[in-house]
């Protein structure tokens, strides 16, 4: 899958801008825009974008805009991004005054040609974010679409002389459709990137026996819609969602006046494929996930690896025959088929007196051991030294 990027602006964008000068030439002149440093942390924790930096610095280094000024108050803002968790791959800076027309001053695309020729990256899918109309300019120059920072509904209000050239020379029938979103809200940014690029996958299993539909949304809220036709396995099911964040949806119908073997297994198998494509080539995750859950006098112990190797240990004994309505030698059955299903590592074990408890606590270890797995590091790269998962 093609990697997407956020190429953002700086001022105005992740700090305020310093009219009249819109210099920034003091550490106590920086005032970060509000709430930019929490949400952008979780645009990187949660989804997949490369964040790039293109800002235009007019007559930097001069000596009216001395470099030795500008980079050490920018190092300082990019080491407070850093220590939340926001790094950027790549920062291009234009130096240049408007009425130098350079290729590289925004909305040239001038800086970003190795972004523009790559293999690696979604141009289409990625966006411009930024205050200026030359910001949405450059999302139209490089092909794609623009998150547009404006405190008011009307984009030709209070526009620079070189915004006014621009815009006297465009169509603006073009222009609004390159704008995918005007807010002065970065919760509303998150919000909207998280609705379109929160990683989902449907998938239905259709046997004589069962038809399993699963609907999967990582990095959700924990939403649940679980109808298996076993009211205590639809309970162990909402226990994965709601300790994950993953928002899931499972229907089924099956073969119940049999038993409950064919639904359970089939539910196992189709939830495990669901989990191992949705998560695709596992890039930037953290892999491993491991968690210590009691529930009175019960303890689970669940420790997965998501390495594409299926493996399923078990140390759990049960007293009675069944919990609920659910035959207890099908909770062993259930993990094994999803661990076959999903190509995950599994060590499963549990201990306890009362096996409502000991089930339970087990599936809600699961789910909080699939959130420390699935959880975004801040990487490029697959988390194995074979370069492949």
């Amino acid at each position: 899958m093609m990697k997407r990027i956020l190429f953002i602006d700086r001022d105005g964008t992740l700090i305020q801008e310093n009219p009249p000068t819109y210099q920034i030439d003091s550490i106590d002149q920086i005032n970060f825009y509000p709430k930019v440093i929490f949400f952008l942390s979780k645009i990187v924790q949660e989804l997949n974008y490369d964040l790039v930096m293109v800002s235009n610095q007019d007559g930097l280094g001069t000596d009216q805009f001395p470099d030795k000024i500008f980079w050490s108050i920018h190092n300082h803002i990019l080491n407070i991004l850093r220590t939340e968790g926001i790094h950027f791959n790549s920062i291009h800076i234009d130096k240049t005054f408007p009425e130098e027309k350079s290729p590289n001053r925004k909305p040239g695309t001038g800086m970003l040609k190795n972004y523009l020729k790559s293999n690696i990256y979604n141009i289409s899918k990625s966006f411009v974010i930024g205050d200026r109309l030359t910001d949405v300019l450059l999302a139209k120059n490089i092909g794609c679409q623009s998150i547009w920072i404006k405190k008011n509904n009307h984009h030709y209000q209070k526009l620079t002389k070189e915004e006014k050239d621009y815009y006297s020379s465009i169509n603006e029938k073009d222009l609004k459709k390159t704008i995918s979103l005007k807010t002065d809200s970065w919760k509303k940014i998150y919000e909207y990137l998280s609705s379109i690029t929160i990683k989902k996958y449907v998938y239905q299993r259709i046997t004589l026996e069962t038809n399993v539909k699963v609907c999967i949304s990582l990095y959700g809220k924990g939403r649940s819609n679980i109808q298996t036709g076993i009211a205590f396995f639809d309970h162990l099911l909402q226990q994965i969602a709601f300790h994950s964040y993953i928002d899931l949806n499972i229907q089924t119908k099956g073969d119940l006046d049999i038993d409950d073997h064919h639904i359970i297994e089939d539910i196992g198998i189709t939830l495990g494929e669901s989990f191992f494509q949705v998560l695709e080539n596992k890039i930037g995750i953290e892999r491993y996930g491991f968690y210590f859950l009691p529930m009175d006098e019960s303890l689970a112990t669940i420790a997965l690896d998501l390495g594409g190797r299926s493996q399923l240990s078990w140390k759990v004994k049960f007293l009675r025959e069944k919990i609920g309505n659910i035959s207890t030698e099908m909770f062993f059955h259930f993990f094994k088929s999803f661990s076959s299903s999903a190509k995950w590592n599994l060590h499963i074990h549990a201990v306890g007196k009362n096996d409502h408890h000991k089930i339970e606590s087990i599936f809600k270890c699961f789910g909080r051991a699939i959130k420390m797995a699935i959880q975004k590091n801040f990487s490029n790269k697959i988390p194995s030294t074979k370069g492949f998962l």
